[in-house]
């Protein structure tokens, strides 16, 4: 049972899931996007394939650096991405996207090794998870518009 070791987040994006799996394979938009509100990052690797490695630093506002090195575990296009985070707090994330009339059902389950890891982290990082999703949504619809 993996319930209390896990956080989890979902909601319907009006973008297609090819729009959205694209935002994970192209480092571009997924720097532009990724993490926190007022996070930014810097990536020195971002190896998009199956058993690929991501290695990159998350700046935070303060100035502090968060170093974090990744592994693409499963990439099924437009539908699923699973990440194992490999450094600390360690953790699998697993991105479902499901077309739905009006967008994509993204599902994002993020789990823990233990619980009292997810406990930390949900306290600490609170709703970081959605402000990815609010994020990710601003990133689409500026590409959209750009076009």
């Amino acid at each position: 049972m993996t319930e209390d070791r896990t956080l989890r987040t979902s909601r319907i994006l009006p973008f297609s899931p090819e729009e959205i799996y694209g935002a994970f394979a192209s480092p571009e938009l997924l720097a532009a996007w990724w993490g926190p509100e007022g996070f930014s990052n810097s990536f020195e690797i971002h190896d998009f394939r199956e058993g690929g490695r991501w290695k990159f630093i998350m700046h935070a506002p303060d100035g502090t650096e968060h170093q974090n090195e990744s592994k693409f575990e499963v990439l099924e296009p437009n539908s699923k991405i699973v990440i194992h985070h490999d450094c600390p707090p360690n953790f699998r994330l697993t991105v479902g996207l499901t077309a739905e009339a009006h967008g994509t059902h993204i599902t994002w389950n993020q789990v823990f090794e233990d619980a009292q890891t997810a406990q930390v982290v949900r306290e600490r990082a609170g709703s970081a998870n959605e402000q990815n999703l609010d994020r990710l949504t601003r990133v689409l619809e500026q590409a959209k518009n750009a076009v």
